[in-house]
């Protein structure tokens, strides 16, 4: 069982950071139209830099295991904070799965908050001192 749970934790942070990483990438090559939702959404366009960088070099951070904990809060931040702003299933029915879903990755981001990002990851290495 120890050789599972060594192997679970990156291919978890693998699927969690996948999203986010493709996401980032697809902001970029389509970014005049993601600022345009952003802003039809009421939410700033000016902000979408930083979504890019959270989502990008997050999602790599979290791959590759380094700092997971501080970039998996901020992880549960933005679910939640996106799933209220852009999933509003109470005004629109077919926005609950989009909304449960964020809200269950915020959930999968809080485990690795609480558990940190376990094996083959630069935090649990030996050599790290960042």
């Amino acid at each position: 069982m120890d050789k599972l749970q060594q192997l679970s934790t990156p291919i978890g942070r693998l699927f969690l950071s996948m999203i986010f990483i493709f996401s980032g990438f697809t902001k970029i090559t389509g970014y005049a139209a993601t600022q345009g939702y952003m802003e039809s959404m009421g939410v700033p366009g000016m902000l979408l830099p930083f979504v890019i960088a959270l989502e990008l070099f997050g999602g790599i951070a979290i791959l590759i295991g380094f700092k997971a904990r501080l970039i998996a809060l901020l992880f549960v931040g933005f679910n939640i904070v996106s799933a209220l702003l852009f999933h509003q299933f109470w005004i629109d029915e077919s926005q609950m799965n989009p909304f449960m879903k964020n809200i269950a990755i915020a959930g999968g981001f809080l485990m690795i908050f609480a558990h940190g990002a376990g094996a083959y990851s630069i935090d649990n290495s030996k050599t790290h001192k960042i």
